[in-house]
């Protein structure tokens, strides 16, 4: 018999991923009244201050949620390619139709309040992707599913990185490779990722032509082991080939960046001299807030960093100084906890499904929420280039915050209903 309680939207809901979301949202609420906190306007609820205005963004992301968790789930199954064209149709106007922010323009405007249509891809791309790779003749270990498994994730990768300008934003497209390696995907491709990481960073720390010849020796010596016949002459000829080919293609990209995102790279490498007035000052103030809360933190609205704003985007991009500096290694480490509690219980959540859509729209959840907080937290401690991507929950704004809810309720309403649906 049908337990009666099963036609209500709170059915079968997982509490304990719900009530972390809930905890996180309302520590970054906290945080950013610590960033910006003015003496002057201190009520928490004063919407004239962007602690007020992220009041209103919680309170209309769990309307959101609720919303999410009132559809019918098969909705997003079947309109899931309808979502990503909508989006992606959004992301090509917003150069065109949208307003100019901080050089990027990539929001669209409505009075005082934006939306940037580049954070709600993500959830779009994992719906397609799921939808395509949850097709039963589907395999992705062929070579043409995995092509367009890729163009999934390049097309909107590009249209955001090239059309508004948003490297941050459009490099987080990278993390659903997870899901496809989950998917089945060789790890041949992520080890040639990460080769071609290696070789990028290399060809920019050593003269292109002594990188070539150590090519060509390496290349040679693979021939002493291996046997010599015309397929693994080919083989190896191609590698060299295609390596050199980055080598040279790096040099020409690296050439041609804006001025700010050269910067960046030397920055983080370490190459010249830093100006730590100019280019070397986000990453070395924030270092020095987080340095200064100690082990136990400075207190509450007592970080000096913070106070007088010496970090630069404390309450965005660099909120994780004001975590450090208020509540020290113990707080931050409490907060990457419960970020990562959160992120490996939705990778359990997602392995007992019994929909392929569900568990591969799972693993897109804990790949995105994984990549922002490694990337955010390594550009803040110096360790990644500062690319401008939100801290989980915790970073000022309406479009990350909304992105993350829907990106993630959406899982949670898949998830009550594994029980009764099997595609």
């Amino acid at each position: 018999m049908r337990n009666q309680n099963s036609n209500s939207i709170f059915y079968n809901i997982d509490w304990i991923t719900v009530l972390t979301y809930l905890v996180l949202v309302l520590m970054g609420w906290m945080n950013i009244y610590s960033a910006v906190y003015n003496e002057e306007h201190h009520i928490i609820t004063d919407i004239s201050q962007k602690y007020g205005k992220q009041m209103i963004w919680i309170a209309t992301a769990l309307v959101l949620a609720l919303i999410i968790l009132i559809i019918d789930e098969n909705f997003y199954t079947i309109f899931a390619y309808f979502i990503f064209g909508i989006f992606l149709l959004a992301n090509i106007l917003v150069p065109f139709l949208g307003r100019e922010v901080k050089g990027s323009r990539s929001w669209f405007r409505f009075g005082d309040f934006g939306i940037q249509p580049a954070e709600f891809m993500k959830f779009a791309t994992n719906l397609a992707l799921a939808k395509f790779l949850s097709n039963q003749n589907i395999k992705i270990a062929d070579y043409k599913n995995t092509i367009i498994s890729l163009l999934f994730l390049g097309i909107p990768l590009l249209i955001i990185a090239k059309l508004q300008d948003e490297t941050g934003l459009a490099i987080v497209f990278a993390a659903f490779i997870f899901t496809l390696y989950r998917e089945g995907l060789s790890v041949n491709y992520l080890l040639l990722g990460f080769l071609a990481i290696v070789l990028f960073i290399l060809a920019l720390l050593i003269n292109n032509m002594y990188l070539f010849i150590i090519i060509a020796s390496l290349c040679t010596i693979a021939l002493l082991f291996i046997k010599r016949n015309a397929k693994n002459l080919f083989i190896i000829a191609a590698i060299g080939l295609v390596a050199c080919s980055m080598v040279k293609g790096t040099s020409y990209v690296y050439e041609h960046m804006e001025a700010h995102q050269k910067i960046r790279i030397d920055v983080l490498l370490g190459r010249g001299t830093v100006n730590l007035k100019k280019e070397g000052y986000n990453v070395n103030q924030a270092k020095i807030a987080i340095g200064s809360g100690g082990f136990l933190g400075k207190g509450y609205l007592q970080g000096t960093q913070t106070k007088y704003d010496f970090v630069p985007e404390q309450d965005t991009d660099f909120i994780f100084c004001t975590v450090g500096e208020e509540w020290g290694f113990l707080g931050s480490s409490a907060v990457i906890i419960l970020q990562l509690f959160l992120i490996i219980r939705i990778v359990f959540m997602s392995e007992r499904q019994r929909s392929p859509f569900s568990r591969i729209y799972g693993y897109g959840v804990s790949s995105v929420l994984f990549f922002h907080l490694t990337v955010n937290i390594g550009m803040t401690i110096g360790l990644a280039p500062v690319i401008g991507i939100p801290f989980p929950f915790f970073s000022y704004g309406g479009s990350s915050l909304w992105s993350f809810t829907i990106l993630l309720f959406i899982f949670i309403k898949l998830d009550s209903k594994r029980l009764q649906i099997l595609r």
